[in-house]
C-alpha cells in the first residue's frame, strides 16, 4: 500500500508538524455563523483561527484497563506518523468486537505521538460527527454553548481547518461519505479512523487490519479480568478462549461475567454457553454497557448490511453452518439469488469484515463466533428467527449435496472430498436434526469416503449418525433398503476397524432381513452373506467363512453363470478365505482359475483381471514361491501403470507388492519401496492404510539390508500412526508393534522387545479372548522372545 502524500479522493492532505498551533493559510472568516440575536461575550467573537488550544482538552472516553498484544499494530501506527510527508489519515478496520476502538484508545493514551488536543468523535453517523465538532467548539470556547448545533459544528470544523498538531479519533465509521467533508476541509492534523469497513477509503488512507488475538494473549486477557479482585479458579480458561475464537470483545464479555458471578468458572461458562447460547451472547458484567456485547455489536452490523442488501445476511446465515476456515466458494450459494447477487452479497460481507475471502485458494473464512451467533435463534432479533436459521441450514445442506462427488474411491475426486468433508462434519455436528434424510445421505457418503481413506474412527462416527437418522425417520420400518444399506456400511467399517465382534451381529441381522424381504437368491442377499463371511474370517473362524463363501460361489454359478463378474468375485473371496486358513496352494488354484476366466471374459485390462493377477501373486508368495509371484507382480504393476496411471492406488499397491516380493530374493535394493512410499504420501496422504503398509515394508527392507537404525525409525513411526488412527489394539497396530519388537530383538534389545510383545498379548486377550487366532499368534511371538532371552541372557537395552 502506498503511504505517501497524494489525493485522498476528497481533498489534499497537508503535512502535520506538531502540537496544535494556528495556521494562517487556513484561517477562515466566521462571519455569519452566529445568530444575531445571541448575546455572546466579546472574546467569543474571535474567529476559530485565533483561538489556541489549551491544556486539558483531551476527551478520550476511556483507557482500557486490560490491554494485551497488538505490538505490531501499535508500531504500525507509530511508523506512519513518524514518516515525513506521510498521510495523516489512518484507518483501523476489522470485525466488530475485534478491538479497533480499544487499540485506538490505548494508542492515543499511551504512545508518544505528541498530539494535542486528542478528541474522540463517535462517528457512526453524520449526527455523531456533528456532535463531535460541536463538543470541540464548546471545549475551546465554553461561552459558545448557547449557539445552535450546526453553528457549533461549523465553528469546530473551522478550528480544525486552521490549526495543526491535533488528533481526532473517528470511532466506528459506517460510511466514508459521513466524514468526507471533515477530512477534506481539515487536512492539517491527524485522523485515526476505526471502522468495520475494509474498503472505500481511497488510496491514501493507511490501513491497519486487526485480527483475533493469539491464544496466549487471549488467555492473558481473560485471566487478568477474572482475577482482577483476587485469585479465582481458572480451570477451562484456555478452552473457553478457543471456543470464543480469541475475539477480544467476547473474551472481555466472558471475563466480566465470570468475575462478577463468584461461583462461575471458565469451565461452567463453557457449559452455559453450550446450553444457553442466545442468553450468554447477550450477557456480560453488571457494569458492561449493553452495546458492548457480541450480540449487540453484530446485530448493529447486520442492520447496516441488511439495509443495503438483505441477501447478504441470508448468505451469512448459510455460511454459519460450515467449518470456519477454507469454505469453498461453491458453498457460498444463495438458493434464490443470481450469481451477480451472490457476488454482491459476498462483497458486502467482506467490506464489513464479516467474512474473509482468499482469492488465491478460492475459499472463505468466517469467525467461529460469528457463525455461532448467526445459527443461534433469537426471537428478539430480526436476523435470527428460528425460521430464517432453519431455512439457512437447509440451503447449506443442499449446497454441499450439490457439490459432493458421486464417487468416493476415485482419486480424481479426492481433492474435492478433502475440501468438503470438514464442512459436512461441521454441518452435521451443529444440527440436532437427526430426522433429516438429506444430512443422513451426506453422512453415509462421507463415511464411505473416510473408510476408503483409512480414517476409520471418523468413518464410524459418520455412519453411526447416519444410521440413527434413518432409524428415527423410518421408525419400525427396519426392512427399508436404506436402513439395510447403512447397517451394512457400518458393519463393514467396524470390520475395517478390527472389531469383527461388532460387525458380525449387524451382518447377521442384515442377512436374516434380506432373506426374509428379498429372498435367498437376491444379489443383495448374496452380498450380505459375503460380508458376513469376511467378518468370520477376521475373527479367525475360517471354517464358517469358507462355508459361506462356498455357498455364495455355488449360488452365483447357478444364478449368473460361471463367467459373471460377481461369480468371479465370489471365487476370489473363497480363495482368500483358504489363504487365511493356511492353505495358500488351494487359494492359488482358485486364483489361477479366476485369472484365466478374467482374461477370457473381461480382457487383460479389466480392473478385476488386474486385481486377480495381484492376488495370485500373493498366494504364491505366501506359499513360499517368490519365483512364480514376482512375474505376476511385475505384470500387475506394468498393466496398472498403463491403464490406471502411475498414481492410482491400485498401481501403488502393485508396486509395493512387487518390491516386497523382491525383498525375499537376493535383490536388496530398496529404491522401489522408497519411491512408492514417497508417492503414497503425495497421492494418498500420510494416514492412508496403503501409506502405512508401504512404510512397514520399507522398514523390513532396511532391516533385511542390515540398516536396523532406519528400520526402527520407520517402525516406531508406523506404530505411533496406527495407534493414533485405529487404536492400540487394532490388528494392524498389533502387527506394527510385533514388527518393531522383532527389529529390537534383532539388535539384542530383548527386554524392550519382550515388553512390546507382552502389550500385544494383553491387548489380544482383552479384546479377542484367549481362543482367538490373533491371541495365539501374539502368545507364540512372546514365547519365542522369552526362549531367546533364556538362551543368551539379558542384555543392555538398545539406545
Amino acid at each position: 500500500m502506498d503511504d505517501g502524500v497524494g489525493e485522498l479522493g476528497f481533498g489534499q492532505l497537508a503535512r502535520d508538524t506538531g502540537a496544535a498551533t494556528a495556521s494562517a493559510p487556513h484561517s477562515v472568516a466566521v462571519a455569519g455563523i452566529y445568530n444575531a440575536r445571541t448575546e455572546l461575550p466579546a472574546d467569543a467573537l474571535r474567529p476559530p483561527s485565533e483561538v489556541d488550544a489549551r491544556d486539558g482538552l483531551d476527551d478520550l472516553p476511556w483507557q482500557p484497563d486490560h490491554f494485551v498484544g497488538r505490538g505490531d499494530e501499535l508500531d504500525r501506527l507509530d511508523g506512519v506518523l513518524s514518516r515525513p510527508g506521510a498521510v495523516l489519515v489512518q484507518a483501523v478496520h476489522g470485525l466488530g468486537g475485534i478491538g479497533k476502538s480499544t487499540l485506538a484508545a490505548h494508542w492515543a493514551a499511551t504512545r508518544e505521538h505528541g498530539r494535542r488536543p486528542v478528541r474522540w468523535f463517535t462517528a457512526d453517523s453524520p449526527a455523531g460527527v456533528q456532535q463531535g465538532l460541536a463538543d470541540l467548539a464548546v471545549a475551546l470556547q465554553p461561552a459558545l454553548k448557547v449557539l445552535p448545533a450546526d453553528a457549533l459544528s461549523e465553528w469546530g470544523l473551522q478550528w480544525l481547518a486552521s490549526h495543526t498538531g491535533w488528533l481526532v479519533v473517528l470511532d466506528n465509521v459506517n460510511d466514508p461519505a459521513h466524514i468526507a467533508r471533515l477530512l477534506s476541509r481539515a487536512p492539517g492534523g491527524r485522523f485515526l479512523i476505526t471502522s468495520r469497513l475494509g474498503d472505500g477509503w481511497g488510496g491514501n488512507v493507511a490501513m491497519v487490519r486487526l485480527d483475533v488475538l493469539a491464544p496466549d494473549e487471549s488467555l492473558d486477557l481473560l485471566s487478568s479480568i477474572i482475577t482482577g479482585k483476587g485469585p479465582r479458579d481458572l480451570d477451562g480458561a484456555a478452552e473457553l478462549c478457543e471456543e470464543l475464537g480469541h475475539l477480544p470483545l467476547a473474551v472481555e464479555q466472558a471475563g466480566a461475567y465470570i468475575a462478577q458471578t463468584p461461583f462461575t468458572t471458565p469451565r461452567t461458562y463453557l457449559q452455559l454457553l453450550a446450553e444457553h447460547p442466545a442468553d450468554m451472547y447477550e450477557q456480560a458484567g453488571a457494569t458492561t454497557p449493553d452495546e458492548r456485547t457480541v450480540a449487540r455489536v453484530w446485530t448493529i452490523t447486520l442492520d447496516h448490511i441488511a439495509s443495503r442488501q438483505p441477501l447478504a445476511v441470508d448468505l451469512l446465515r448459510i455460511l454459519a453452518w460450515y467449518a470456519p476456515e477454507a469454505i469453498p466458494a461453491s458453498l457460498a450459494t444463495l438458493p434464490e439469488g443470481t450469481p451477480v447477487q451472490t457476488n454482491q452479497a459476498l462483497g458486502l460481507l467482506t467490506a464489513y469484515s464479516m467474512v474473509t475471502p482468499d482469492p488465491a485458494t478460492g475459499t472463505i473464512a468466517v469467525h467461529r463466533l460469528v457463525q455461532a451467533l448467526a445459527r443461534t435463534p433469537d426471537r428478539t432479533s430480526p436476523h435470527r428467527s428460528a425460521d430464517l436459521i432453519e431455512r439457512a441450514r437447509a440451503s447449506a445442506t443442499v449446497n454441499i449435496e450439490t457439490a459432493l462427488p458421486q464417487q468416493w474411491d476415485d482419486p480424481v475426486t479426492w481433492p474435492r472430498w478433502r475440501a468438503l468433508v470438514p464442512h459436512i462434519e461441521a454441518l452435521t455436528q451443529h444440527t440436532d436434526k437427526d430426522t433429516d434424510l438429506t444430512a443422513a445421505r451426506l453422512l453415509n457418503q462421507t463415511g464411505l469416503y473416510l473408510k476408503d481413506q483409512g480414517l476409520i474412527t471418523r468413518a464410524i462416527s459418520a455412519l453411526r449418525r447416519a444410521q440413527i437418522s434413518y432409524e428415527r425417520v423410518l421408525g419400525d420400518d427396519t426392512d427399508a433398503p436404506a436402513a439395510l444399506t447403512i447397517r451394512n456400511n457400518l458393519a463393514s467399517t467396524y470390520l475395517d476397524a478390527g472389531d469383527p465382534t461388532r460387525a458380525i451381529p449387524l451382518h447377521q441381522q442384515n442377512l436374516e432381513d434380506r432373506i426374509r424381504v428379498l429372498g435367498p437368491d437376491h444379489q443383495n442377499t448374496l452380498i450380505t452373506r459375503n460380508n458376513l463371511a469376511n467378518a468370520y474370517q477376521a475373527t479367525g473362524d475360517t471354517t464358517q467363512a469358507i462355508a459361506l463363501h462356498r455357498q455364495n460361489l455355488e449360488d452365483r454359478i447357478r444364478l449368473l453363470g460361471p463367467d459373471h463378474p460377481h461369480t468371479l468375485s465370489s471365487r476370489n473371496n473363497l480363495a482368500n478365505a483358504y489363504q487365511s486358513a493356511g492353505e495358500p496352494a488351494h487359494a492359488a488354484t482358485l486364483h489361477q482359475q479366476n485369472l484365466e476366466d478374467c482374461n477370457r471374459t473381461l480382457g487383460p485390462d479389466h480392473p478385476y483381471t488386474l486385481s486377480t493377477c495381484n492376488n495370485l501373486g500373493n498366494a504364491y508368495l505366501e506359499a513360499g514361491d517368490p519365483a512364480r509371484a514376482i512375474p505376476l507382480f511385475e505384470q500387475a504393476q506394468e498393466n496398472c501403470t498403463r491403464i490406471l496411471g502411475p498414481d492410482h492406488p491400485q498401481t501403488l499397491a502393485a508396486r509395493n507388492n512387487l518390491a516386497a516380493a523382491r525383498r525375499g530374493t537376493d535383490d536388496r535394493d530398496v529404491s522401489l519401496l522408497e519411491q512408492t512410499l514417497d508417492d503414497c504420501r503425495r497421492v494418498l496422504g500420510l494416514d492412508h492404510p496403503q501409506t502405512l503398509i508401504t512404510r512397514n515394508n520399507l522398514a523390513n527392507a532396511y532391516r533385511g539390508a542390515g540398516d536396523i537404525t532406519r528400520a526402527i525409525e520407520l517402525l516406531e513411526q508406523n506404530l505411533r500412526e496406527f495407534t493414533r488412527i485405529v487404536g492400540p489394539d487394532h490388528p494392524d497396530t498389533l502387527t506394527a508393534r510385533n514388527n518393531l519388537a522383532l527389529a529390537h530383538r534383532a539388535v539384542g534389545n530383548l527386554e524392550f522387545a519382550i515388553a512390546l510383545l507382552l502389550q500385544n498379548v494383553t491387548f489380544c486377550r482383552e479384546r479377542f479372548g484367549t481362543d482367538h487366532l490373533l491371541t495365539a499368534w501374539a502368545e507364540h511371538a512372546y514365547a519365542l522372545a522369552w526362549q531367546k532371552r533364556a538362551v543368551i541372557g539379558p542384555k543392555r537395552a538398545w539406545v
